[in-house]
């Protein structure tokens, strides 16, 4: 790889141009040459750390079209994170090939391996070598300076002269390797973190194992001495130390920069959580338009965008049906200009990564608007590509009281959509039957608000039989009320539109819990969301709504709360709701501010210490430099929602220190998300994003911890952080552990 191929680079059967492509000396690094008759020479890279998978043969959009023309075995795809669009190359070789998919997976999983420590090593070694001018291995103070400007950082000229003399021990005006990292040393020093070790330190220079425990206490952490004696054999590097078990400074900062010291729990990092109650007693990860790659007028319709959401853990995928040519059905977003995309690729595609991420039920979100035709044809495909994955009949014969769980439903495939048992006289020549319920979501609020119920007819289409057959526990009914909902069996659904959801949450609370309580509900988006914009999906969970569908493609607030909210449980794509919101009898109302059911009082207090290699917002201009501030949201009920922020410091995304404290009151933190936000201040215009992390309050650890910053699309944000510390107490009693707090919890109800 570091010697370099020449590829083609591939778009379709006329576009294709020939590409160099050669790993670069840091080993994370591709360099990718291409010539154009225009501009001469020009250079192109991307880093390992910005590849989400590598695809053998050919597995994309593309690809797959030009299957039988291009050789299978020579061809790869490097797919990106966000919205990078994928490569699609040609090696001369099948060899060639096989040695850029291996090396590539071998490099990503080695990034994957590396600490915190190891990635801010690269990090400032890649900046280094960019500063370096001449290349010859040795920094001026004019190169020293363009390093500060390019790790975001403006130290005033005083300071920076006084530390490049200190490290210039040849005193030649040049620092050599041993000086720079000297040099690198004194700027990563860490004085916040030394201030804890110094804290719990008797002498100030090693922590006992004794010490040590004290510390991981009141972390709230495991104390035992296995546990305690572990770390350090994990963490410290000194031989003398760890004979001694002890920890020295070093061996303590390596631990607190840890995954091990992250702010969120790892135990909820794997399947934790009860996975045999009922479907309507979870929250279950759901894409709206899933098709879509941007917005609902122009945008493509492809397989990718299901590939994605499978891969982040969604468990309700949506499929909008309409006929196609040569009576093959297609998907995309009717009468609008999106593209259209074969229904069997499509499913073909979902039985490739059903269960890759999580191996709990995937729900088929069926819109269908297709002739009794093609919707055979739509139930062949699914019969033939999904086999035995595809559920076709429910467990037992017998009446049904509840839904089965998703651990009943592991590993199946559910098709949620019309069903109909046809009464005598109504079947049709041609195998279909009339259907009474609406085919597409905003037609079932029209029908709510101006059909009458004694004249079904005006609404009625046909509903080919054999597809009317694979609905099984998910069968789509028009919602009739609360009245006639407590009477319809569990397996029967109902979709909202957002606004309708917010109507019933404001007017009928309370019912709306029980409701979900036994019955599954779908959110999904205004019509009017042309842009793929989203809605604030925690009102929607705030009323125990299962299936909040949202726009995938669309990063922003509305995204990270809902990763946020299914990062638990090895996000796998369920969370059980709070046992508040499963019992038939239960009185919780969201928007309560009284007390009841739920409601938990309780005080956080999170002190945001500092930020870490916060990256350039303005990289076209050299001397731009962040002025960062954090915000802290809570997101829940309506009595705790919550916003408060730091003041911004200025001139400075390397090592920015606040120690500013700010607090929050909780009533029912069951259901609250914690959004740490770092955003560049603007005096002119609205502050910059710079990285986000969010997570539950129950999953959000006490004690000093590191935040762990992600971009707007969700992928790392490595190397930078949040040093805060957390402190949580109910009744003015601190509450160290996740276990703790939930036990409390547990008591209150």
């Amino acid at each position: 790889m570091m010697q370099g191929c020449s590829m083609v680079k591939v778009r379709s059967l006329r576009w294709q141009k020939t590409r160099s492509l050669k790993l670069l000396d840091d080993g994370l690094t591709v360099w990718c040459e291409t010539k154009s008759s225009r501009k001469g020479e020009s250079q192109q890279t991307f880093a390992v750390t910005e590849v989400d998978c590598v695809r053998e043969g050919c597995q994309s959009d593309a690809l797959r079209r030009l299957s039988g023309t291009v050789p299978d075995e020579q061809c790869f795809t490097v797919i990106f994170k966000g919205s990078r669009k994928s490569l699609d190359l040609m090696c001369p070789s099948a060899v060639e090939a096989q040695r850029w998919v291996r090396g590539l997976r071998f490099l990503k999983e080695r990034v994957t391996c590396m600490t915190q420590k190891e990635k801010l090593d690269h990090w400032i070694q890649g900046y280094l070598k960019r500063a370096d001018e001449n290349q010859d291995g040795k920094m001026t103070y004019d190169e020293v300076r363009r390093l500060l400007q390019m790790i975001n950082i403006d130290l005033n000229e005083q300071h920076t002269r006084c530390l490049f003399k200190r490290c210039d021990k040849s005193c030649d005006g040049r620092l050599d390797h041993n000086e720079i990292e000297e040099f690198c040393r004194e700027l990563m020093r860490r004085p916040e973190l030394d201030a804890v070790f110094r804290h719990y330190s008797s002498n100030g220079s090693v922590l006992s194992t004794a010490e040590l425990r004290d510390f991981l206490g009141d972390q709230g952490e495991d104390a035992s001495l296995n546990h305690t004696q572990n770390l350090i054999l994990t963490y410290e590097f000194n031989a003398w130390a760890k004979e001694k078990m002890l920890m020295t400074q070093n061996g303590f900062t390596t631990y607190m920069l840890s995954m091990e010291n992250d702010v969120f729990n790892p135990d909820h990092a794997q399947i934790y959580q009860d996975m045999t109650c009922p479907l309507t007693h979870y929250f279950i990860s759901s894409s709206h338009n899933t098709y879509l790659t941007k917005d609902q007028v122009t945008s493509a319709s492809s397989t990718e965008p299901y590939i994605r959401a499978l891969n982040q853990g969604c468990r309700c995928v949506e499929l909008d049906c309409w006929d196609g040519d040569k009576g093959e059905p297609a998907i995309y977003h009717g009468h609008t200009l999106t593209s259209k995309v074969p229904f069997k690729e499509v499913i073909e595609t979902i039985n490739q990564y059903a269960f890759k991420a999580s191996p709990y039920p995937l729900i088929l979100s069926l819109e269908n608007h297709c002739s009794v035709e093609q919707q055979a044809v739509m139930a062949k495909h699914l019969r033939n590509i999904l086999g035995k994955k595809l559920l076709t009949k429910p467990f037992s014969d017998l009446p049904l009281n509840e839904l089965p769980s998703p651990e009943e439903l592991r590993g199946r495939i559910l098709v949620k959509g019309k069903r109909h048992t046809p009464h005598l006289g109504q079947l049709g020549k041609n195998g279909s039957f009339a259907s009474f319920s609406s085919s597409s979501e905003d037609d079932q609020t029209s029908i709510n608000k101006n059909t009458p119920k004694s004249d079904p007819a005006k609404v009625c289409s046909k509903l080919s039989l054999e597809l009317s057959e694979l609905v099984v526990y998910c069968k789509s009914v028009s919602f009739r009320g609360f009245e006639s909902a407590s009477k319809i069996p569990p397996d029967e659904m109902s979709s909202f539109s957002e606004n309708e959801a917010l109507r019933l949450i404001k007017d009928s609370g309370k019912l709306f819990v029980r409701h979900n309580i036994r019955q599954l509900s779908r959110i999904y988006p205004s019509g009017q969301r042309l842009q793929s914009s989203n809605f604030d999906p925690q009102e929607m969970w705030n009323c125990g709504c299962h299936m909040v569908a949202l726009n995938f493609q669309t990063p922003g607030e509305q995204m990270d709360l809902n990763q946020g909210r299914f990062l638990p449980n090895g996000r796998c794509g369920y969370i059980l709701k709070p046992s508040f919101m499963c019992s038939p009898t239960s009185n919780f109302n969201p928007e309560n501010t009284g007390g009841g059911p739920g409601h938990t009082p309780t005080q956080l207090t999170i002190r945001i210490i500092s930020a870490q290699q916060l990256p350039k917002i303005n990289t076209e201009k050299a001397t731009s430099i962040v002025d960062p501030q954090v915000l802290v949201e809570i997101h829940g009920v309506a009595i705790d929602k919550a916003k408060n922020k730091t003041p911004r410091i200025d001139n400075n995304g390397f090592n920015p220190r606040w120690n500013c404290t700010l607090s929050f009151q909780l009533q029912v933190p069951e259901l609250a998300l914690v959004r740490f936000v770092v955003e560049d201040h603007d005096h002119t215009a609205k502050n910059d994003f710079v990285g986000q992390f969010t997570l539950p309050f129950t999953s959000l650890r006490t004690g000093y911890r590191h935040v762990h910053l992600l971009k707007a699309d969700g992928s790392s944000l490595s190397p930078a952080t949040l040093f805060i510390h957390v402190k949580v107490s109910r009744r003015g009693v601190p509450v160290k552990s996740v276990v703790e707090r939930m036990a409390m919890a547990k008591e209150k109800k």
